[in-house]
C-alpha cells in the first residue's frame, strides 16, 4: 500500500497538489478564504467588497471556473486564475437507480477516481462522499480497497464532491442536499488534516448544519478524540462489524493496532462530550459474524457506548466466499437487540440495479474494460450506508 499509514496521517507527496502552487480557494476554511481573497484584492487595489462577491461563487450559484463569475470584471477575474485555483470535478460516470439513487464517479486533476453517491429519501437528500482514492486499511469484506490505495483527497476535492452533487441535483429534480456522509472510499479519520479542513467548508461555507454530517470510522483512536474536541456537533458511526476483538481482527487488521477497548472507549468519551447518541455499523456475514451467541457483547458494546446499532446484509466482493447473512437471521439479530433494550434496525438496500456500493465503479475503471474479477457489488461495508445523521431505516431512530 503506497505511502499510506493505519493512523492516517496525510503523506503530503500523496495529496494532489497544483504544479504552480496556486492554492486551492475550495479547500481553504471559509475564514482562510475571505484571508486570502482580502489580501489578494487588496495589493491589487480592488474594492474590499470583491471578497464578498467571490465567497458567494464560491459557495452559492454554480461558477466552475473564475470565468464564470459573470458580476466580475474580466480583469478580476484574470487575476484570480492567475493567483488561485478552484476545484473542479469532471463527472467520469452517473447512474442512476430505479429507487432515485444516482452514484457518480468523478475524475480528478491528475486523473484519479472518486465516488459519490446521492440518496433521496422523502424530504432527505443524502450524499455520500469520499476521503481517499482507495483506501489502505485491508478490511476483509470490503471492495474499496480491492483497486487499491491512491492517494489522500485534498480537502477541496472532498468539497468538491458535495459542489458538483449539489449542482447536478439541482439540475435533475433532486432539490437540495440536506444530510452528508462521510461513508464513502476511503477512512476519513486516515485523511484528518482534509477531513477537517472540508468539515469546516460544508458547515461553515456550504451551510450545511453540524448535526447533518456524519463522519465514519473503523476506529482510528486518536482521530475519533480528535473529532470529539470540535465545538461542531458532528455525528459519528463506528464502522464495528464484530462484538469480539478477535472475530474484529479477522474482519479489520486495524483492530490489532486499535483494540475494540480503546476504540469504545474513545466513541464513549465522543458521545459523552457531544451528548449525541453514535451508531455502530455491522455488515452481516453468514457464519462468519452473525451466530446468535453474538448479540448479548454487541448489545453490551451498544449499551456502554450508547449506540444505535445498524445491521447491513453483506454484498460479494472478488476472492472472497462470503455472503449476505439470512434474512430470518438479521431480523432475529434486530429483535434480540431491541429485547436488550438496544435501538436497531436493518438497512434498506439503496441503488442495488446500479451497483451504488462503494468502490464498485473505481474498482470497475481501474480494471479496464474486460473487468475480469472485478466486485459484484463490493462496498466498504456491503452498500450506501444510511446511518448515523443519514436516511434511516428504522422507524424508532430519530431524525437528526
Amino acid at each position: 500500500m503506497p505511502n499510506a499509514t493505519a493512523e492516517g496521517a496525510a503523506d503530503p507527496r500523496r495529496e494532489e497538489r497544483a504544479p504552480t502552487g496556486r492554492p486551492d480557494l475550495l479547500g481553504l476554511a471559509p475564514g482562510e478564504l475571505e484571508t486570502a481573497l482580502a489580501r489578494h484584492f487588496g495589493a491589487l487595489g480592488e474594492p474590499a467588497y470583491r471578497t464578498a462577491q467571490v465567497r458567494r461563487w464560491i459557495y452559492g450559484p454554480e461558477a466552475a471556473s473564475f470565468d464564470r463569475m459573470d458580476n466580475l470584471p474580466a480583469a478580476v477575474r484574470t487575476g484570480l486564475g492567475r493567483a488561485f485555483r478552484l476545484a473542479t470535478l469532471s463527472p467520469r460516470s452517473v447512474s442512476r437507480s430505479r429507487d432515485g439513487t444516482a452514484k457518480h464517479l468523478w475524475a480528478l486533476r491528475d486523473g484519479e477516481l472518486v465516488e459519490s453517491v446521492l440518496i433521496p429519501e422523502g424530504r432527505r437528500l443524502t450524499l455520500c462522499l469520499s476521503s481517499q482514492a482507495g483506501c489502505a486499511l485491508g478490511c476483509t469484506f470490503c471492495a474499496t480497497g480491492w483497486a487499491g490505495f491512491s492517494r489522500q483527497l485534498g480537502p477541496g476535492e472532498i468539497a468538491g464532491q458535495f459542489r458538483a452533487a449539489r449542482a447536478w441535483a439541482l439540475a435533475n429534480g433532486y432539490g437540495r442536499i440536506t444530510h452528508v456522509v462521510y461513508m464513502g472510499m476511503g477512512e476519513p479519520l486516515a485523511n484528518r488534516a482534509a477531513l477537517n479542513t472540508s468539515l469546516t467548508v460544508l458547515n461553515g461555507g456550504f451551510g450545511i448544519g453540524a448535526r447533518r454530517i456524519t463522519v465514519s470510522t473503523v476506529g482510528i483512536v486518536p482521530g475519533i478524540r480528535e473529532l470529539s474536541e470540535r465545538p461542531e456537533q458532528f455525528g459519528l458511526a463506528l464502522s464495528l462489524h464484530a462484538p469480539l476483538p478477535e472475530l474484529r481482527a479477522r474482519l479489520i487488521p486495524l483492530e490489532k493496532r486499535y483494540p475494540l477497548p480503546e476504540v469504545i472507549a474513545a466513541v464513549r468519551d465522543y458521545r459523552a462530550r457531544k451528548r449525541r447518541r453514535v451508531t455502530f455499523e455491522y455488515t452481516m456475514i453468514r457464519g462468519v459474524n452473525d451466530d446468535p451467541s453474538l448479540v448479548p457483547e454487541l448489545a453490551r458494546l451498544a449499551r456502554e457506548a450508547g449506540a444505535f446499532v445498524n445491521l447491513i446484509p453483506f454484498n460479494p466482493i472478488p476472492d472472497r466466499e462470503w455472503v449476505a447473512s439470512r434474512p430470518s437471521t438479521v431480523e432475529r439479530f434486530r429483535t434480540s437487540l431491541r429485547a436488550s433494550g438496544i435501538e436497531a434496525a436493518v438497512r434498506r438496500p439503496r441503488g442495488r440495479d446500479i451497483d451504488a456500493a462503494c468502490g464498485q465503479l473505481r474498482a470497475t475503471a481501474v480494471a479496464g474494460p474486460a473487468g475480469a474479477g472485478t466486485p459484484e457489488r463490493g462496498c466498504r461495508s456491503g452498500g450506501p450506508r444510511l446511518s448515523g445523521s443519514a436516511a434511516r431505516t428504522g422507524p424508532s431512530e430519530p431524525r437528526g
